[in-house]
């Protein structure tokens, strides 16, 4: 009916970091740090995550989680990004995960396809992660509009075999068109259809891993504040209590 739609999310993990930073106030009133305003460049934070200490950490609590992180070792936010857009049943069934882990680990080369695709790929050591670089990868190598990059990344969402056999012809005519090779044109967009499904929206998984450093700075360096909010927020859940308390202690 030509409305916009809009999805708001309820994070309790918002209110646990409001209430950790009234509390580190009520504790130091001179402390007046905007949480919005951290470089994500803290080693407290990281050590937090490559010691897979992160019960109560936004999304990266659970057990399968922690094996990841303390495999991966994540140094920097675009190891956290790409970690919450890796951990679902299609990539770690597909060994795209332990590609991540290799080539971050430096055991196993990385392949960027082409020079001119490398600033889009470096960031995941040349594994095509994000819907996003599906796209980007189109108008690089294809000359897609941005646009039509969207077309396609749907298409391939859908698995439509009548529209994919459209874009192939798509991507090949426009790889020619710019001067690039058509076997690695058609090498791409194998690529891109196998990985379009499990390919996730790297501006979601960013935002939330935004909310994940900023827990992990808070655990970090203002641990009793931090588990103080997050107890708080969970006085009715005396599961969760006893889990909270005894990391709380151990910390």
């Amino acid at each position: 009916v030509g409305l916009v739609k809009f999805d708001f999310l309820g994070l309790r993990n918002l209110t646990i970091i409001d209430l950790a930073v009234k509390y580190i106030r009520r504790l130091d009133p001179d402390w007046n740090l905007n949480l919005d305003e951290l470089a994500f460049d803290d080693p407290a934070a990281y050590e937090v995550l490559k010691k897979a200490n992160t019960t109560a950490i936004f999304q990266l609590e659970s057990e399968g989680m922690k094996k990841l992180l303390a495999k991966l070792e994540p140094d920097r936010i675009e190891d956290v990004i790409a970690v919450l857009a890796l951990y679902r049943p299609g990539p770690l069934g597909s060994g795209m995960v332990e590609d991540f882990i290799q080539r971050k680990k430096g055991r196993q080369s990385i392949d960027y396809f082409h020079p001119d695709l490398k600033a889009c790929l470096e960031p995941t050591y040349g594994v095509i992660v994000y819907q996003e670089q599906v796209m980007q990868i189109s108008q690089i190598i294809g000359g897609y509009t941005l646009g039509g990059a969207d077309l396609l990344r749907r298409a391939m969402g859908k698995k439509k075999a009548e529209e994919m056999a459209k874009h192939r012809d798509i991507m090949r005519e426009g790889a020619l068109k710019k001067g690039y090779d058509e076997k690695l044109a058609m090498h791409l967009f194998d690529l891109m259809e196998k990985f379009a499904e499990y390919g996730f929206n790297k501006s979601h998984t960013a935002a939330y891993a935004v909310i994940s450093y900023q827990t992990a700075w808070l655990k970090a360096h203002h641990t009793a504040a931090f588990m103080a909010a997050t107890l708080s927020s969970d006085l009715d859940d005396t599961d969760s209590v006893h889990i909270f308390y005894d990391d709380a202690v151990a910390n």
